[in-house]
């Protein structure tokens, strides 16, 4: 997934015939340009809204001779055109106090007797009985087109370097109907499904007939990454997320607070009476809209609307989003959704000059019925079902079922990347992409990756400079077995550590999948609560090149496992697994030790340790890419359950304790409407039984400068263990809510994040008798907390953290206050 993404930044970092094109800057008598004033074609319902600084372009397959131009506190302007081109407009307002037989307002509307207002709350009294929500079962068939597109062309790009050989995929260049911009068709992916739904159960379900990309990739992970980005959403919900962020919709019950409202003009569409309703942003950086919609005057059902992000919205990498919805109106009262259409300007820079990518989706829907029940078992989502047929349809096929045809450049772009794909200097660029968003070189012809190259250097006090290299074997994205390997070597400790694993899905519909695996290397262990058996699994606080005090507690591991794991029902998996670990400390400065007599006479310093584990995990709404016995996540914004119960089988290949451990862990995401995200997370775990350190619950702590979740800011490691704890974890995000009200943080973009952090555990007697480590055992019994606030977003890929520790002040040597930073990519 992500090295799509790198494929389309590094590589490139529809053509609609068009019979009038229009595009210029509206102004006021001053020569001051006038933002969202309203310009369409004559005796229509096509046309756009002016953008803050009274720029406009858009186009039409129609023939249009006049332009009407008008906006509140103005007299309407008409302009004649000419056939075909009219750019370079330069349209003057004059003030006037000519009233249409509408209510006009000017700069921030009121909220009292506006009538736009009360067609507004008309639309919320209606707006879960329009549409599909009308009846009881409804279906559909869909089609859906995905592109995009390097927009900004001109010739100085055109004659670099870059592209030397590959000159011939500028015959494809045409010109955008909504910016007038130049663009270069890239990919193109069409997707042809079934859709059904039922509003009494409240289930959906989409069945994807056909599937087509252009080239880059296979199967549907592109098309599933496609889809994070523009994800479905219902224009009359209160928010609309767009790559991870909430706008406000103009039909939001919360709209009156963030948007001005006009009543602008009122004409028959497709024989109903629609009023037309101009809205913009009350203030600046906020994640909302600017246009128009067109309602009826007795459902108050959407007849078209139309909606343009602002171009101060706190949002990262993407320069404009622009929205277009066409609703058709069946039997008289019901009006559906036929015509999605959704362009994005992705671009590292938001100057109007600046390169960047279109990314287009086109939505249409036909052959609708409704209260058709299903049976229950119809919606049940298949677990792991891959048709291979699906992705392999002939032209033919989709000549005659497209719900349109493709224009020449769209049908180009298959012809034109299959041959590009053949040109060296291509190759090159592609497999630079794929190694920076894998981590990993691909080998083809051995059928191995080598990497992940990340990890290829660590350090830490034990092994000093670390070197790592490793590999995979590598068929396909859908592999259903992988073997995976790697070897290391400290300078310090002069050791060699390795590791291997291998993976089988023996049940492709189950996702049934056998694991095996050995490693033996130097770990940081205690640094997360909740445990797994992941055998090439390591934490970054196993090679941190940076860290806050000393970073020795860590402890030689020889991990062998067996498991088995199978997905009955969609995002809901179990699994066992039988380990058997020995863990012995892996410093002169750190002990594991512990008595094994009643006497406190004799110690050991190494645990032999078997232990079957048991595991349920639960994921609502998890999206993954691939079919494989590995997967991609597309996100992680969704809740996640996790129960574990483990046994210590004590003699079991000289295993030496009994013990019975339970865990728990929950995390949740929950969206506070119109005020950013929060995230939530609770930990809960009890050892019942005797056992030493190494088998111990770590409270996790963090000795590095970096961010890392679910771990303590202010704790080292093993400042405090515990045999049973509860952890409980608050942290928000605004999304720059707060900043975009303050005048001189509001033009930074910058997005408030606080939390809060807790947890409370003990250590039971029989596990302090045997503890011959050392290590004073120290649970937090008066619950310790921190607290921290951070501002995020900062050159649009630094977050920065403040941490306060809220209890345990009195420590000798505790830490009170730090900083801690984080470096990512987010929209």
């Amino acid at each position: 997934m992500k090295t799509k993404i790198i494929i389309f930044f590094l590589f490139i970092t529809s053509v609609v015939v068009s019979q009038t094109k229009v595009g210029g800057k509206v102004i006021d008598e001053s020569g001051v340009p006038v933002a969202f004033a309203n310009v369409v074609f004559k005796n229509s319902s096509e046309g756009v809204i002016t953008d803050e600084n009274g720029n406009f372009y858009f186009e039409s397959k129609g023939n249009y001779a006049t332009l009407v131009v008008s906006f509140v506190g103005y007299e309407k302007k008409e302009i004649a055109l000419k056939p075909g081109l009219n750019t370079g407009l330069k349209i003057q307002l004059k003030s006037g106090t000519e009233l249409k037989e509408v209510v006009i307002y000017n700069g921030k509307t009121s909220k009292k007797n506006n009538p736009a207002l009360d067609i507004l709350r008309k639309i919320w009294e209606r707006r879960r009985k329009n549409g599909l929500k009308m009846f009881k079962q409804y279906q559909y068939d869909k089609y859906e087109k995905v592109e995009f597109d390097l927009n900004t062309i001109d010739s100085a790009f055109m004659n670099s370097k870059v592209f030397k050989g590959m000159e011939f995929i500028f015959k494809q260049i045409d010109t955008s109907n909504i910016s007038g911009k130049t663009f270069l068709p890239i990919f193109i992916n069409e997707t042809l499904s079934e859709v059904y739904g039922d509003n009494q159960q409240k289930k959906y379900k989409e069945i994807t007939t056909a599937n087509k990309n252009s080239g880059l990739g296979t199967g549907d992970g592109v098309n599933t990454f496609i889809k994070d980005l523009y994800a479905e959403f219902d224009i009359y919900d209160n928010y609309l997320k767009f790559f991870d962020k909430d706008f406000v919709s103009p039909l939001s019950r919360t709209g009156i607070n963030v948007y001005n409202y006009v009543l602008s003009d009122s004409m028959f569409i497709d024989n109903k009476w629609c009023y037309n309703i101009v809205y913009y942003p009350r203030r600046k950086n906020e994640l909302t809209f600017k246009g128009d919609f067109w309602v009826n005057d007795t459902t108050f059902a959407i007849k078209k609307i139309n909606l343009e992000a602002s171009k101060s919205a706190n949002i990262n990498w993407v320069k404009e989003i622009y929205i277009e919805q066409e609703y058709e109106v069946l039997n008289d009262s019901v009006f559906l959704l036929t015509r999605d259409y959704m362009m994005s300007d992705f671009s590292f820079s938001k100057k109007e000059e600046s390169k960047g990518v279109y990314g287009k989706r086109t939505t249409l829907a036909r052959n609708h019925k409704f209260d058709i029940k299903k049976e229950d078992k119809f919606y049940k989502q298949e677990v792991n079902f891959y048709d291979n047929s699906v992705f392999n349809k002939s032209n033919e096929f989709w000549e005659e079922n497209r719900f349109e045809n493709l224009n020449k450049n769209e049908a180009g772009i298959y012809k034109m990347l299959d041959t590009l794909k053949e040109v060296p200097r291509f190759k090159r660029i592609y497999n630079l992409a794929t190694i920076l968003g894998s981590g990993y070189i691909e080998i083809p012809k051995l059928k191995l990756d080598y990497g992940p190259i990340f990890s290829t250097f660590g350090y830490n006090d034990v092994e000093g400079q670390r070197i790592r290299v490793g590999g995979r074997t590598y068929f396909g994205s859908n592999d259903i077995w992988r073997l995976q390997g790697y070897t290391a070597y400290g300078f310090k400790d002069n050791q060699f550590k390795y590791g291997i694993s291998g993976k089988w899905m023996v049940n492709k519909r189950n996702r049934i999948i056998l694991s095996a695996g050995n490693r033996r290397d130097v770990e940081q262990i205690g640094v997360s609560l909740t445990t797994s058996n992941d055998v090439l699994g390591r934490s970054f606080a196993s090679s941190s090149f940076f860290s806050s005090g000393t970073n020795n507690k860590l402890t030689s591991v020889n991990l062998t496992t067996l498991g088995l794991e199978i997905e009955p029902v969609k995002n809901l998996t179990f699994q066992t697994n039988f380990s058997f670990r020995t863990l012995k400390s892996a410093s002169n400065q750190f002990s594991l030790d512990y008595y094994v007599d009643t006497a406190q006479s004799t110690t050991k310093g190494e645990i032999k340790q078997s232990e079957i584990n048991l595991v349920a995990e639960f994921t609502p709404g998890k999206r993954t890419v691939g079919y494989g016995v590995e997967r991609l996540e597309v996100d992680n914004n969704y809740a996640r359950i996790f129960l574990s119960y483990s046994q210590g089988l004590k003699g079991v290949l000289n295993s030496d304790f009994d013990y019975q451990k339970l865990q728990f862990y929950y995390r949740q995401p929950v969206l506070i409407g119109g005020f950013g995200r929060l995230f939530s997370t609770l930990e809960i775990g009890k050892i019942f039984g005797q056992v030493p350190l190494g088998l111990m619950g770590v409270i996790p702590g963090n000795q590095s400068y970096f961010i890392i979740d679910n771990t303590y800011n202010l704790l080292n490691y093993y400042d405090f263990v515990a045999d049973q704890y509860a952890s409980l974890h608050f942290e928000h995000h605004f999304n720059g809510r707060l900043f975009s009200r303050i005048p001189l943080l509001r033009k930074l973009n910058w997005r408030e994040i606080v939390g809060v952090k807790g947890v409370y555990g003990t250590v039971s007697d029989e596990n302090k008798f045997i503890n011959a480590s050392g290590l004073v055992y120290r649970a937090p019994e008066d619950v310790y907390w921190e607290y921290h606030a951070g501002v995020g977003n900062i050159f649009k890929v630094l977050r920065i953290d403040f941490a306060w520790r809220g209890s345990y002040l009195d420590i000798p040597d505790a830490n009170k206050f730090t900083v801690k930073a984080s470096f990512g990519f987010y929209f």
